[in-house]
């Protein structure tokens, strides 16, 4: 089957509703997923990560300054396109319009205070409709990952879930010795045998079950805890590139490979 035919259908929640509180320089007045890196909210990267690989549909979980969100959508095309205004009749004409994006974005309020399992079980009951699995995500994470191979490993998998595995590099140099001499020394070395969470997931409509609205429902916590005890969590290997977005400096470096017209999460 075409790979496009077995993505575009597939629903992809995106949690954007979080606080930011690690990034407060920036999320005071705005929700973390519509910081700008670069000419665009880190949003619009995570999505273009998706749609490369096919998927074209999207459900937004809001929160925190949800209007934020919906400001920015239902205004897409003034926000990324010049425009004129005839302030007598409202007429809102788009020139030479540089997007052209097959997309299907639900905008869902998940509450102010939910966490993010809360968010994903709100938003799947409302607008997972009848498809069998769906894919989940933050609104802060970027990574050049073949999803769509993702997505077939899940399928194939047969399990509830699966999650993409990442390496990142040591936050700090290692060193290895034998007695009181150095042996080696690396600079933030790659955990290679080590393996984190790189927050994209699939998963099938019954890991449901695992989820609850009440708002304290931590997706990372007792509902995935509780499927890999259960044996249900498989893990998708990716050593390519992956970043988060957690720190003031994060979004400047981040910035910095956008602004080079060929971000690694978008070769």
């Amino acid at each position: 089957m075409n790979q496009r035919l077995e993505t575009r259908n597939v629903p992809v929640f995106i949690l954007c509703g979080g606080l930011g509180t690690r990034l407060k320089e920036e999320t005071e007045f705005r929700p973390k997923p519509m910081v700008p890196i670069g000419e665009h909210p880190i949003l619009w990267h995570v999505m273009q990560i998706y749609a490369r690989h096919g998927f074209r549909r999207f459900v937004l979980c809001l929160g925190f300054k949800a209007d934020v969100v919906k400001d920015y959508f239902s205004n897409f095309h003034l926000h990324n396109n010049d425009c004129t205004i005839a302030l007598k009749s409202n007429k809102i004409t788009v020139h030479e319009s540089r997007v052209d994006l097959d997309w299907e974005v639900t905008l869902a309020f998940t509450g102010e205070k939910n966490m993010t399992g809360s968010r994903v079980a709100q938003a799947a009951r409302k607008y997972l409709g009848g498809a069998k699995h769906f894919a989940v995500t933050y609104g802060d994470g970027l990574t050049d990952a073949d999803l769509a191979s993702e997505f077939r490993n899940h399928l194939a998998g047969k399990k509830l879930g699966t999650v993409l595995g990442v390496n990142p590099p040591s936050r700090f140099g290692e060193i290895k010795v034998e007695g009181n001499c150095v042996v080696e020394f690396a600079e933030k070395p790659d955990l290679e045998n080590h393996w984190i969470n790189g927050g994209y997931f699939f998963f099938h409509r019954d890991f449901l079950k695992y989820l609850s609205e009440d708002e304290s429902c931590v997706l990372e916590r007792g509902p995935l805890v509780e499927l890999a005890r259960a044996g249900g969590l498989n893990l998708h290997q990716h050593r390519g590139y992956w970043a988060c977005m957690d720190t003031q400096r994060d979004r400047e470096q981040l910035t910095r490979l956008a602004e080079s017209g060929n971000p690694p999460w978008l070769k």
